[in-house]
C-alpha cells in the first residue's frame, strides 16, 4: 500500500535554504526595470520561479508548503519588491445627466408601451 509520511519537519534547515530563493529572485529582479515592479506581467517568470524554489526547499526539509514559516519568508520578500504597489481604487463618476436621464426613460418608456399594449390586446379579445 501507500508508504506514510512520517518525517518531522526540519525548520532550521528549511530557514536555512529559503534566503537562496530570496537571493535569486533579487538576481533576476535586477533585470526588470523598477517602475515595473507592480506589472505582474513584467516578472511572473521569475516570481514563479521563486514560488517552486520556496516549495521545494519546503519539501526538502519535510515541511509542508506554504507554512507559516515560509509565509513569513514570502511575506518579506513582498515588502522588499511590491511595497509601493498599492491597489488604486476606481473612482466612479455618474454620467452626465442627458445620458443618465437617456438611460433612465427608455427601460420606463419601454414598460410603459408594453403595458399598454397587452391592455389594449386583452380588451380586443374579437381579433386574436
Amino acid at each position: 500500500g501507500a508508504r506514510q509520511r512520517t518525517d518531522l519537519c526540519n525548520e532550521s534547515l528549511m530557514l536555512e535554504k529559503l534566503p537562496a530563493c530570496g537571493k535569486s529572485f533579487e538576481e533576476m529582479m535586477k533585470k526588470v526595470d523598477s517602475k515595473k515592479w507592480c506589472n505582474l506581467t513584467e516578472f511572473i517568470m521569475y516570481y514563479d520561479n521563486f514560488t517552486q524554489c520556496t516549495e521545494r526547499e519546503a519539501n526538502n526539509a519535510s515541511c509542508f508548503w506554504p507554512n507559516p514559516l515560509a509565509e513569513g519568508f514570502i511575506t518579506g520578500i513582498h515588502k522588499q519588491f511590491f511595497s509601493n504597489c498599492t491597489s488604486e481604487k476606481v473612482h466612479w463618476e455618474d454620467p452626465p445627466d442627458e445620458i443618465l436621464i437617456t438611460l433612465i426613460l427608455i427601460p420606463v418608456m419601454l414598460t410603459c408601451a408594453m403595458i399598454t399594449l397587452v391592455v389594449w390586446c386583452s380588451k380586443r379579445s374579437d381579433i386574436l
